[in-house]
């Protein structure tokens, strides 16, 4: 058992959709530590729509009789701006499914209402420097809506996760090569977390070697890319339920080395596109990052032949397209800053300010007490 800071104040980390399959198998990896760190005490605010609510409160039954040290408060809520109040994390995992005849249009739509909704509380109620990542599909526009509706805050703390794509592909290239994914380095997802989106191992090495000299690249360009890419639909196909376990454990990982710092590894994570690379600026875009210091910088200098080139232009197309889709949902007030952010200069450590709170467990819909 590691020894408890006990003068650590808590971090209040939010989680929309928490009685869902994903958020389910996330709360309990945040109350354990294995988000911030063992000697890190947060305060969990799960956000969940009225009728989820009973399932949550049970939820919560269980988180509490986990006994985790690290679990400093709990609470639930089902207005937006009494989960986000205070909150240093915020993941989004709650979102609109599409639904039988539902065009990729009208789930764009239906989303961003939610979104812009979520964007605006984080935006009045959170911690100034609150972070986001946005788990609930489709991750990148819906991380788009909700900074767009968040004026007082900088883009770059708004994220999409297509951490799951990453680890995906880390996983399948390892298993092809017969080595741990830990061995492998230097890999990028870009783009979109959609089916357009381009796994790519043009700079990856593993034990050291370069990868496109260890396996084949007919199979990397034919085989690879489609299979990360249509991951998600062969796990639904298998056991009729979305993958939850590893959406919730890519999470953690999104969080863990945005705060606790990837220690010089390559991950990707889904921003505010800067032009790095020729993408266009203002959209979500999952690029290779190395984190450290509570920030993110895009890894730079790569030389990107054709191959990649036009990969990467296909998911960007289809995020401006998807950009358009929900321009009404954009407010006109936050276009310069999204269009005019830099992402590649590293500051110092933030300092957080934390509005102190104390620990009891509420199981209250209608009201926060602490």
């Amino acid at each position: 058992m590691p020894c408890i800071n006990k003068m650590r104040t808590p971090m209040i980390v939010a989680v929309t959709g928490a009685s869902g399959q994903i958020g389910y198998n996330l709360i309990f990896k945040i109350a354990a530590g294995q988000m911030l760190g063992p000697d890190q005490p947060v305060i969990l605010k799960l956000i969940e729509l009225p009728q989820a609510i009973d399932s949550l409160k049970g939820v919560c039954m269980e988180i509490q009789d986990c006994a985790f040290p690290l679990l400093h408060g709990m609470s639930v809520h089902t207005d937006p701006n009494e989960g986000f109040l205070g909150a240093h994390y915020a993941l989004l995992v709650g979102a609109m499914p599409r639904g039988p005849g539902m065009e990729r249009k009208d789930l764009l739509s239906a989303n961003a209402k939610i979104f812009s909704v979520q964007g605006k509380a984080i935006n009045d109620m959170a911690n100034p420097d609150v972070r986001v990542v946005v788990v609930g599909n489709p991750a990148n526009t819906n991380a788009l809506i909700a900074s767009r509706n968040a004026p007082d805050l900088s883009p770059a703390q708004f994220t999409a996760m297509s951490r799951l794509d990453h680890n995906r592909a880390a996983a399948l290239l390892a298993s092809k090569c017969g080595a741990n994914p830990s061995l492998v380095k230097n890999l990028a997802i870009w783009g979109n977390h959609s089916a357009t989106q381009f796994p790519d191992i043009h700079d990856t090495t593993i034990y050291g070697k370069a990868a496109l000299e260890i396996v084949d690249e007919k199979w990397y360009k034919e085989e690879f890319i489609k299979t990360v890419a249509q991951r998600g639909a062969e796990i639904i196909k298998a056991r009729g339920k979305s993958s939850a376990a590893s959406a919730a454990s890519a999470a953690i990982d999104h969080i863990r080395d945005w705060a606790l710092g990837s220690n010089g590894e390559w991950v990707s994570m889904g921003i505010i596109s800067d032009g790095s690379y020729g993408v266009a600026k203002g959209i979500v875009f999952s690029f290779p990052v190395v984190c450290k210091h509570g920030q993110y910088e895009i890894v730079q200098g790569l030389d990107i032949n054709d191959f990649q080139k036009e990969k990467i232009k296909i998911t960007e197309k289809e995020l401006l397209e998807e950009r358009t889709a929900i321009a009404d949902e954009l407010p006109k007030e936050t276009e310069e800053s999204h269009e005019n952010l830099s992402v590649n200069t590293f500051s110092n450590k933030t300092d957080y300010t934390i509005t102190p709170m104390s620990g009891d467990i509420v199981l209250r819909a209608d009201r926060i007490t602490y």
